[in-house]
């Protein structure tokens, strides 16, 4: 019987191969949406804060290996926002809140619309990003309202709750974690978007976000690929996934 089952799996690899394509088994070294599920059960997380969703793309991956706990998710551009509405729909468990962009203030700011949406920045965007990233200069900016994690955090959490902050908001990282600073103390884990090289002006890079978070209790757990340059080669920007150990 098992020599029956390789002889098949060699035929359906070989079939995958013709065709183009690799068959392998998922696993947390070959696919990062399941290496952070793995972590998440790690820590017991049942909760998750997606802070700049775009269309709803790192749930979706999330939902995609396996993650049955809670989402919330925020983002400011209104067709984005209504992309995201419409995948979330079906999925009970994943709330969008209101249109904003998330920050250290409570109010109405500017942001800048991307030609690539995901791009997209309150901050001014430098040459070294558009550049790099044929198709993501700015094109339009639009008014939006801005909340600070920890006005909202409460409308959605229990006393119960495990929870992990992922936060993609090019360049403007440091100004969520400047308002969510009640949310972190109780936090589980944060996934950060670090840029390597400044892509936005006046955005903090890489070394300050983790030394910053190692001082708030958390522990570098792994780093996955982000944003490169592929005329050159260089790493632009990686995505961190921090843990509370201490």
């Amino acid at each position: 019987m098992f020599i029956l089952r390789a002889a098949f799996n060699r035929v359906v690899k070989d079939i995958f191969k013709i065709a183009g394509l690799d068959l392998h088994r998922i696993s947390a070294q070959t696919n990062p949406s399941f290496q952070l599920l793995t972590c998440l059960d790690r820590f017991g997380v049942d909760f998750v804060f997606d802070i700049g969703a775009n269309i709803g793309q790192f749930s979706s991956e999330l939902r995609s290996v396996g993650f049955r706990g809670n989402i919330v998710s925020f983002e400011p551009l209104p067709d984005a926002f209504k992309r995201l509405s419409s995948l979330s729909a079906p999925d009970s468990s994943w709330q969008i809140h209101p249109q904003c962009a998330v920050g250290d203030v409570d109010g109405q700011i500017e942001i800048n619309i991307a030609g690539n949406s995901v791009s997209s920045s309150i901050l001014p965007m430098l040459a070294a990003h558009s550049t790099a990233a044929i198709g993501s200069a700015y094109v339009d900016k639009i008014e939006v309202p801005i909340v600070r994690l920890d006005s909202v955090a409460k409308l959605y959490l229990k006393d119960s709750t495990k929870y992990f902050i992922k936060i993609d908001t090019q360049g403007f990282e440091w100004q969520v974690l400047n308002g969510a600073c009640e949310t972190l103390a109780n936090a589980q884990g944060v996934l950060c978007e670090l840029s390597l090289v400044p892509l936005y002006e006046g955005q903090r890079l890489w070394m300050e976000v983790i030394e910053r978070l190692k001082s708030e209790g958390f522990t570098l757990w792994a780093i996955q690929k982000g944003f490169t340059d592929t005329r050159d080669g260089r790493t632009l920007q990686v995505d961190a996934i921090f843990f509370r150990t201490t």
